[in-house]
């Protein structure tokens, strides 16, 4: 089924100097703050090339793509930037502590070139629907650049853990990447360059599904740009980084929904639609709130409501197999709220952020309206809805840590 192949990865030189000032977070989890952080940390850092600095002065032949298309090419033609002598695979690990606990955990993977398939051929799998902002601006730096610098998050099915028990024979001595980055999340990389362990990870990877849980925009870029060029055989593949769906170390985190710029919005109006099967239950503080949702309830839909001044929590009886975040967009926030399917994909008066204290302090210190607050989606359920063909809305998911961005890359 998955057609996985190694390949020689471009890669920051010695040269370079200190990856962990010149490796990012996936663009899409960059916060202008962040981005100026890492602008400041070192001319080489790879935010100039995914997203760089747009000046009112921009043309169509001096731009933001166009820059870091240029960024790119002297990266290599200076050394900054070096190509493995030997295709091959990338073993990455990560060790991480999962954000409000007291858990620590490792996640093992491999990073590899997978075929691009059209989602009908049943090889790979979408969980969540996208946005056509995102896709029409990674594009342009696909155009401009012909590389890929993050990893589409891919899943595979294997119960029996034979790929790992492969990952951690290849991942011994010292690794070619040590990093920890700014969450404290620790990544490192290893070559897979054995031609004999090659062939049997792509033998093992072989009969096996793939399931995006991260970087749907950047696949479906892919695949958008190899129907632009059907007859340039490097366009037919994308980086991936391939993780065990029974893997310990796979941790969900839950994103929030953040509301501002609704007409009329009243929570009082909201909050009397709680009937039937709803319920509404307020609460004194946000700690008391987050308490309750700590407490795993899988019979019940729960969703956190966070005003300025007030904290709710809203229920029901979960029926079936229902997910909360289809529900948060289906009963409350296109019957309740009035903000349909156009405005989500469009991003109209949402935001989403990680972490409880965060969305509440978009409320309560940024003049946002109000925080909807989700519990994670359950791995399981994922899977089942996402291999039976069905999708969710976007950001369902937030899959922890992220992989970081020019830690390897794929040059077309």
């Amino acid at each position: 089924m998955a057609t996985v192949n190694p390949f020689q990865a471009y890669r920051f030189s010695p040269a370079a100097g200190d990856p962990s000032q010149l490796l990012t977070q996936p663009y899409d989890k960059i916060s202008p703050e962040m981005q100026a952080r890492y602008l400041a940390a070192d001319p080489h850092n790879i935010v100039r090339i995914i997203l760089g600095e747009r000046r009112a002065s921009d043309t169509d032949s001096d731009n933001v793509y166009t820059r870091g298309a240029k960024y790119f090419q002297d990266w290599i033609r200076e050394g900054i930037l070096a190509q493995d002598h030997q295709p091959g695979f990338y073993a990455y690990t990560q060790d991480f502590p999962v954000p409000g606990s007291n858990q620590h955990l490792t996640r093992h993977s491999f990073i590899g070139l997978g075929k691009v398939e059209d989602y009908a051929m049943g090889v790979v799998f979408r969980h969540e629907h996208t946005m056509p902002a995102p896709k029409k601006d990674r594009l342009q730096v696909l155009r401009h650049c012909r590389a890929h610098f993050g990893q589409i998050f891919m899943l595979y099915a294997d119960p029996e853990n034979e790929v790992d028990r492969e990952l951690t024979a290849a991942a011994q001595g010292a690794p070619i990447v040590d990093v920890t980055d700014e969450y404290g999340a620790r990544h490192r990389l290893w070559a897979i360059a054995d031609l004999a362990r090659v062939e049997r990870i792509q033998e093992l990877m072989a009969p096996r599904k793939l399931l995006i849980a991260d970087g749907h925009h950047r696949y479906e870029t892919a695949l958008n740009y190899q129907r632009e060029h059907p007859d340039d055989p490097a366009a037919r593949h994308v980086m991936m980084t391939f993780v065990n769906l029974h893997s310990p170390g796979l941790k969900i985190l839950a994103t929030h929904r953040v509301l501002r710029h609704l007409p009329s919005f009243r929570v009082e109006d909201m909050l009397a639609k709680a009937t039937g099967a709803w319920s509404a239950r307020r609460f004194d503080s946000l700690r008391e709130l987050k308490h309750e949702l700590s407490q795993p309830t899988p019979q019940s839909v729960r969703i956190g409501v966070v005003t300025a001044a007030e904290n709710w929590l809203l229920a029901r009886p979960r029926a079936g197999g229902e997910l909360d975040v289809p529900i948060l967009h289906g009963e409350i926030m296109r019957e309740w709220l009035g903000i349909g399917e156009q405005a989500v994909r469009e991003e109209q008066h949402i935001q989403y952020v990680r972490g409880m204290e965060a969305a509440a302090a978009e409320v309560r210190e940024k003049g946002a309206q109000l925080a909807l607050l989700l519990e994670p989606t359950p791995m399981d359920d994922m899977a089942r809805i996402a291999f039976s063909g069905g999708v969710m809305p976007p950001k369902s998911t937030d899959f922890y840590p992220k992989l970081l961005t020019g830690i390897a890359i794929y040059r077309l």
